[in-house]
């Protein structure tokens, strides 16, 4: 049932990846997903880079580890290093962008919603496929645009690492109930 996926899915983090590979299918599958998502005015703000192969995830892992290094006043080493890891560790990368409407009919910000709602789309699918997700967005997206072209109006959001996971999740928590956070009028 759709509810249980929801309540079940979980974040899980690249350093948690299995070292095994996700097929172009399943990936194909995540992103068909997406594209379901509501839009406002039928823009369809979201647009996706697939890093999948071991090149592109080794590139990519380098780009990450020197933009690391532009976006922050005192780098360090060890974070270097774990920003250019999770692509490593990471089955397949994709680049979360929003292509925003060059005619501005809408406001930006329900255009970005739009991409939140592909992304949920994605991590439930992902999830029901037995695959780990995380979105992770750094500061160091401002430089994405030096890695891989992005069309005028386009920007990164984020990354979107995916991977093979065995093991027990943890189990979901609340801060607090719905009905704390429901006003009935």
């Amino acid at each position: 049932m759709l509810t249980e996926i929801i309540k079940n899915r979980r974040a899980i983090y690249p350093d948690a990846f299995a070292n095994q590979s996700i097929s172009k299918n399943e990936v194909e599958q995540i992103l068909e997903a997406a594209n379901w998502a509501p839009t406002h005015k039928r823009t369809e703000p979201w647009r996706f880079k697939v890093f999948h192969s071991e090149e592109a995830r080794e590139a990519l892992s380098k780009f990450l580890g020197e933009a690391y290094v532009k976006s922050v006043e005192k780098p360090s080493d060890f974070k270097q290093h774990k920003m250019a890891q999770k692509a490593l560790q990471s089955g397949c990368v994709i680049a979360i962008c929003m292509q925003r409407d060059p005619e501005g009919r809408i406001p930006e910000w329900e255009e970005i919603a739009s991409v939140a709602m592909a992304v949920q789309n994605m991590w439930l699918t992902a999830h029901s496929l037995q695959i780990g997700a995380y979105w992770s967005s750094p500061a160091l997206l401002q430089y994405f645009g030096e890695h891989v072209t992005l069309e005028q109006g386009e920007r990164c959001l984020g990354f979107f690492y995916m991977g093979t996971y065995h093991g027990e999740l943890p189990e979901g928590t609340r801060k607090s109930a719905i009905s704390e956070k429901t006003t009935w009028i």
